[in-house]
């Protein structure tokens, strides 16, 4: 099929693009929701030109919709249909065992005629992350409402030992923390990062970033 990734720039939606690639779907768009004045990703509170600079990575077309949170389900279905028109037929989501949150999306999805895609779904988290990083994606921790040392570390074997001793759910599949990828199977360029303040927010603290395009590589998954 044709369809879209529901993206936040964290591993979990690149590890769904990735598994659904490699069943032999095309992912046409990246859709993005950001907040109503254009400052930051509604998901992670991720710069929304940092989002786009992973599309460009990617060479996937990018689509961002301000919305508020209220208004986000109007957005999301309005934005759908519009895809649907330009032959979209599916989309794929990183979601993997929370289950109010596949029931909407398949409610959503039902109601504006696309198929959801869920490969992540009661997958062992554990084995998720094993991978996510035997298939050579790298990220770093972005946000987290656990220990703010965590923000601006590279996830790594080591890191998710620290992540669940914290008592956090490995892949914070309950917002205990979110990631950005910089690299991966389905990236043709790598992202540098550059790390600037930490912003405390609603009980959470996030690391604001800037990223640059790494040369290109020749080794990245086929769409």
């Amino acid at each position: 099929m044709k369809i879209f990734a529901s993206w936040s720039g964290g591993k979990d939606c690149a590890l769904a693009t990735c598994k659904v690639i490699k069943q032999g779907h095309e992912v046409r768009y990246l859709l993005n929701f950001i907040s109503e004045d254009g400052a930051a990703c509604r998901a992670h509170g991720i710069p929304p030109d940092v989002i786009a600079l992973q599309a460009e990575a990617m060479g996937i077309r990018l689509l961002q919709v301000r919305t508020s949170w209220d208004n986000y389900e109007e957005n999301f279905k309005r934005t759908v249909r519009d895809l649907k028109e330009q032959g979209i037929e599916g989309g794929v989501f990183g979601d993997m065992d929370i289950a109010e949150h596949r029931a909407w999306i398949e409610r959503v999805c039902a109601e504006t005629g696309i198929t959801p895609l869920l490969p992540l779904w009661q997958v062992e988290p554990a084995k998720l992350m094993d991978e996510f990083l035997k298939l050579g994606f790298k990220a770093l921790v972005v946000a987290t409402r656990l220990d703010k040392k965590l923000l601006g570390r590279v996830l790594d074997t080591k890191l998710l030992g620290e992540i669940k001793e914290l008592g956090s759910h490995i892949c914070g599949e309950n917002g205990e923390y979110h990631s950005y990828v910089t690299d991966g199977p389905i990236f043709m360029r790598a992202l540098n990062i550059i790390p600037k303040e930490i912003i405390e927010k609603d009980g959470s603290s996030l690391l604001n970033i800037t990223a640059e395009l790494l040369p290109d590589k020749s080794d990245n998954l086929s769409r």
